[in-house]
């Protein structure tokens, strides 16, 4: 695929970043021996017939949680169709699962994505979207760069008309610990293009997805 210019210093800042955090890397062994040390910090004993285990299974579960470090957002969407038949609505996706963890905490942070663009002769199938989503929530976040992240992403390689985030979730540094405020979710948007400049357009997307004008 012939990138756009933008998605092309995307791709390039994530492979620098990419190889920047493979040089750092510990290894295996470092990361539970880690585990270990956190383990006996706690006040228990690591070698406590249930605990046994638990160093190899906290490293394996965390190349789960942090996949999306592995991952180019650019590359999901480079498969794109041209024969749309002229569409030229709003695509959007709603409701997507989210499940990502606090930068200051690392503590999960889990809610709702959707996901909106106005296709500009090219579409991208459904499952790109939500794929480029986890790429950037299986990372260490914060969730406004989080929502900025996916909007920006979108824009840049697909170049729609327009692209519109919103993100609805709960934060367990704040609902677990410090404040111990449950049942609070934080909403965030980014939206880009028509999103941004046509007040209709912003509008029928907060209708579909349930949220006011």
């Amino acid at each position: 695929m012939n990138y756009p210019q933008t998605a092309m210093k995307l791709i390039k800042t994530f492979e620098a970043e990419r190889q920047k955090a493979a040089e750092r890397k510990p290894t295996r062994e470092e990361a539970e021996a880690a585990v270990n040390t956190l383990i006996r910090w706690a006040g228990d004993d690591p070698e406590r017939e249930g605990l046994v285990g638990t160093p190899d299974r906290v490293v394996r579960s965390y190349e789960e949680f942090f996949a999306g470090y592995q991952e180019d957002p650019v590359e999901l969407l480079s498969r794109t169709f041209e024969e749309a038949d002229g569409y030229d609505e709003m695509v959007t996706l709603t409701d997507i699962r989210m499940e990502s963890h606090c930068e200051h905490h690392m503590v999960p942070i889990i809610g709702k994505v959707h996901i909106a663009y106005l296709p500009n002769k090219r579409v991208v199938g459904i499952s790109k979207l939500a794929r480029v989503m986890e790429v950037f929530a299986k990372r260490l976040q914060i969730q406004e760069k989080l929502t900025a992240q996916i909007a920006n992403t979108i824009q840049d390689v697909l170049e729609p008309q327009g692209v519109a985030v919103v993100i609805e979730a709960a934060h367990q540094c704040m609902t677990t610990r410090g404040v111990n405020k449950p049942g609070v979710r934080m909403i965030t948007s980014h939206m880009l293009g028509v999103f941004r400049e046509n007040s209709e357009t912003r509008g029928e997307f907060l209708g579909l997805i349930g949220h006011k004008r």
